[in-house]
């Protein structure tokens, strides 16, 4: 009214001067009259009236209502708009609110939450069927083109002076892009922010559209302003359900809630609440990380609430996964379509985890210290308090597991990182600066994101998830803190003392050196492998009978000592039996349903894999592979009897055979140097004097390689691996003589099975740590961090 009035006062103006330009034109002079006036009369009268009409203009625009439209197209924004609803509503000199509904909250399915905004007692000026089913891309796309061909009908009508948006949904996009058409001013709520997948295309794009910006954090403010936002237009006002939530989640009766949704036998952090949305952009691994979810869930074993996807794209086969797995029936599980918010907030603050990609886990559980799962690439990017373990490449059922045992049950400081409780008020203020006469111009910019916390990254967590390796040979004892990854992040080696005192005290004493020195190196140790010589039961963590190597190490319980001593689990397992782990884990044998490694050393020895199982055999005495006989007359055996496999191929057997030639000076050759005492000579000796033409030392490598060869045929018709790795210091020279002899002597079935030499510079104590590493573990071994 006021511009029309405006326009009709220029319009008379105009007219006045252009009977004053034609009465000159014409040479005629304007006779005075009743109606005349003196040019300075008029001059002032048009100036007096202009001056009434701005005092007018002022006084309207001081006493006229801001009329602010409200659009919510789901549960979750609603729970972000409701608060400024509330604070609109409770100042009606001020505001004048309408209320537009769409999107989901009409639909049956996911619980027509439109009726609590009913509850609340809002006037909902126009409800929108805008969602076309089908919970596919192309159902996304014609809910966005049936909003658009809807809501110019009903924004024409309302006419509001602001329409109030909120996040990163296709249904706002619809609703920011039909204001923005029509001239009408938008405040957008949490822009700037960053989660990973399509929301962050769409929160921007409505971003570019607003004209006002309330967000949440600092850094989502200089997104904004990065955007080319004008930042006298960007209120950093913090989220406006953070307001509800910390007033409201001290409630005297939430154990009434939580018995409400989960059951009364369920107890104050100890159950789990579950939210996973489809990822638009990756709809077939997203279905795959919320099967493996759930998979991880029932076998974690645990009360937990399930609230039922949103209607994105892949929304529907996740729920076809969740009923094909019987979640809706299982006596753990409780499947819902819709919480109320207040009631939410109650499970989401007593909960033991949640677990998802929900950006309420991220956001509004940080406020708790509810620790968080959060799986997948929907939240990459968003600023997360410490509660928050990202598994972003959620990529096994067992990763998902090991997530919820580190962070189950625990409780991190509450964070502030989205608010304090005062978002509102600040909105409410923002709202009455805005000049509605001002125009604005946009530009696009996007800066680079903020990258996420590494500590908090699943993938680093295992990066630096370490046990300590304890291998005792007959010469050396040696420690080291291997990374989950199988790298040695350092390594201490001491002299094996000859008593069993001794030896506990010096093992002790290097494990508490290693486990201090793992702090300062960032990693976490979880558990104590040991690997030694002789016959071992790694159930009970008993040495049951050592090697003659290791003297005082018969009926040894080593287990209970070092986890006494150092507070955490430890594994105890035979030397052959780790190095097929270590192959298993880090070696040739990964990926390798069942294969043998044979360990070429001092003595010999190995372990057996049969089905992705390590075998020990009712006595554990299973892969003594050294002991095998291939002779029956054969040389005598350290172990008592004669024709074993060590008593021809092993070190020491080689070493003998090269005293008695050396005795016999029958080892010398051209080329080698002359060796003056027979003490001095080794095995190495022996294979060198091979290599320069010594037809002794020859044959007797050649009957090693022979005895070794029939050995290994006798494992390959016992139990057929697909794969054989030899492995220590003779490893090298064996494997060729040992592929000839089973081309010749093995069954055709067996003759093309491969023999490879080991590339694991420490099997032993890959090995031991591996025990700590297994992806077998029973469910009831825990390991516990070490926070020396």
């Amino acid at each position: 009214m006021i511009r029309r009035e405006g326009k009709r006062l220029n319009k008379g103006g105009e007219k006045d001067r252009e009977r004053e330009r034609s009465g000159s034109r014409s040479g005629l002079t304007m006779r005075p009259g009743p109606i005349a006036r003196n040019p300075h009369e008029l001059y002032y009268l048009r100036m007096q009236r202009m001056r009434e009409k701005t005092d007018k203009m002022e006084e309207n625009k001081a006493t006229r209502k801001l009329r602010v439209c409200v659009a919510t197209c789901n549960r979750a924004d609603y729970s972000k708009l409701a608060p400024i609803m509330f604070g609109i509503k409770a100042n009606p000199d001020e505001f004048e609110l309408e209320v537009v509904v769409l999107g989901s909250h009409l639909i049956d399915d996911y619980g027509n939450t439109f009726r609590m905004i009913e509850q609340d007692d809002f006037d909902i000026g126009s409800k929108l069927h805008t969602i076309v089913r089908g919970e596919d891309e192309a159902a996304m796309v014609e809910s966005v083109g049936l909003a658009l061909v809807k809501l110019p009908d009903v924004l024409h009508r309302l006419r509001p002076d602001v329409l109030v948006v909120h996040g990163d949904r296709f249904d706002a996009l619809a609703l920011a892009t039909a204001a923005a058409l029509m001239n009408i001013r938008i405040l957008h709520l949490e822009g700037g922010e960053v989660s990973g997948t399509i929301d962050d295309s769409i929160r921007h794009a409505i971003s570019k559209l607003a004209h006002y910006h309330a967000c949440c954090t600092r850094t989502a403010e200089q997104h904004l302003i990065a955007m080319c936002e004008d930042h006298t237009r960007i209120l950093l006002a913090g989220c406006p359900s953070y307001d509800k939530l910390l007033a409201a989640h001290h409630r005297d009766d939430y154990m009434d809630i939580i018995r409400n949704w989960l059951g009364d036998n369920v107890k104050e952090h100890d159950y789990i609440v579950a939210l996973q949305h489809p990822v638009t952009t990756d709809i077939k691994n997203s279905i795959k990380i919320y099967e493996l979810m759930l998979d991880a869930l029932i076998s974690f074993n645990k009360k937990t609430l399930v609230l039922f996807p949103n209607i994105d794209a892949g929304s529907k086969e996740m729920v076809r996964v969740m009923r094909k797995k019987g979640v809706e029936q299982h006596p753990n599980f409780r499947a819902v379509k819709h919480v109320p918010f207040e009631q939410f907030i109650q499970l989401v603050c007593h909960a033991g985890a949640m677990i998802g990609n929900s950006s309420c886990g991220v956001r509004e559980a940080g406020a708790f210290g509810t620790p968080v799962i959060n799986l997948g690439s929907r939240q990459t990017g968003r600023e997360t308090g410490e509660n928050v373990l990202h598994v972003r490449d959620a990529d096994t059922q067992n990763k998902i597991y090991h997530a919820l045992e580190l962070q189950f049950g625990k409780r991190y400081p509450c964070s502030k990182i989205y608010g304090d409780g005062n978002a509102v008020p600040r909105i409410l203020k923002f709202l009455q600066t805005i000049d509605l006469d001002e125009p604005l111009q946009k530009t696009f910019c996007f800066p680079p994101v903020k990258e996420w916390d590494i500590s908090q990254d699943i993938d680093h967590i295992l990066e630096t998830q370490s046990a300590l390796a304890v291998d005792l040979g007959g010469t050396n004892l040696r420690v080291a803190i291997v990374s989950m990854r199988g790298k040695i992040v350092k390594k201490y080696t001491q002299a094996n003392p000859k008593t069993y005192e001794t030896r506990m005290e010096l093992i002790l004493k290097m494990c508490t050196e290693a486990v201090i020195d793992a702090v300062h190196l960032n990693c976490r140790i979880l558990g104590v492998g040991v690997s030694t010589g002789g016959r071992v039961n790694p159930q009970e963590g008993v040495i049951l009978h050592s090697t003659k190597l290791i003297q005082e190490w018969s009926s040894i319980d080593i287990r209970t000592p070092i986890s006494d001593a150092l507070h955490l689990p430890v594994w105890v397992d035979n030397d052959g039996n780790c190095a097929a782990l270590a192959e298993k884990k880090f070696g040739h044998g990964k990926g390798v349903e069942n294969f043998v490694t044979v360990i070429t050393g001092t003595g010999i020895g190995g372990g057996i894999i049969q089905h992705n199982e390590l075998i020990h055999g009712s006595t554990f005495c299973a892969a003594e592979l050294g002991h095998i006989m291939v002779s029956l007359d054969g040389p005598e055996c350290m172990c008592g009897s004669r024709g074993c496999i060590e008593a021809y191929a092993s070190g020491m057997a080689l070493q003998k055979e090269a005293k008695r030639l050396h005795d016999e000076e029958l080892l010398e050759v051209e080329g080698m140097l002359d060796l003056k005492k027979a003490e001095s000579v080794s095995a190495i000796h022996l294979i060198n004097a091979a290599r320069l033409g010594n037809h002794k030392a020859e044959a007797v490598l050649r009957t090693a390689g022979m005895a070794l060869g029939v050995g290994i045929i006798n494992i390959l018709h016992m139990v057929n691996p697909s794969l054989v790795i030899l492995s220590g210091v003779l490893a090298a020279h064996y494997q060729a003589p040992v592929q000839q002899v089973i081309g010749q002597r093995a069954l055709t079935s067996a003759q093309s099975i491969q023999v490879l030499t080991s590339d694991l510079e420490e099997p032993a104590l890959l090995g031991a740590a591996s025990m700590d590493h297994r992806d077998d573990l029973p469910s009831n071994v825990v390991p516990r961090p070490c926070t020396a």
